[in-house]
């Protein structure tokens, strides 16, 4: 079951995606760049509490995970990734919230 999972997220991250209609210029890249690096920021400090808060819950529940809180952390990672892959050039799809949320 986590191998499906695992493979279910890989295909979100690097699954086929729409790609834009034209090159936009380097420009407007660079302001892209920017906008999706500050909010690379903001979903890093959100990754951390998240995980204190995960760690607090399986303290209380004996080890058991919350399950919400588990997919809402593989649902911020995958778009971390795809905002990374943007900001490296490996893909000109940008995230979320100028392309769909999988």
């Amino acid at each position: 079951m986590e191998r499906d999972d695992e493979q279910k997220a890989m295909g979100r991250i690097t699954g086929e995606q729409v790609e834009p209609e034209g090159r936009e210029g380097l420009l407007m890249r660079l302001v892209y760049m920017i906008l999706i690096g500050i909010m690379l920021s903001f979903a890093g400090t959100a990754l951390t509490v998240m995980a204190l808060v995960q760690f607090i819950l399986m303290l209380i529940n004996r080890g058991a995970p919350n399950e919400r809180l588990a997919e809402l952390g593989t649902d911020l990672g995958i778009w971390m990734a795809k905002a990374a892959r943007y900001q490296t050039a490996a893909s000109d799809v940008k995230p979320w919230p100028w392309t769909e949320l999988d």
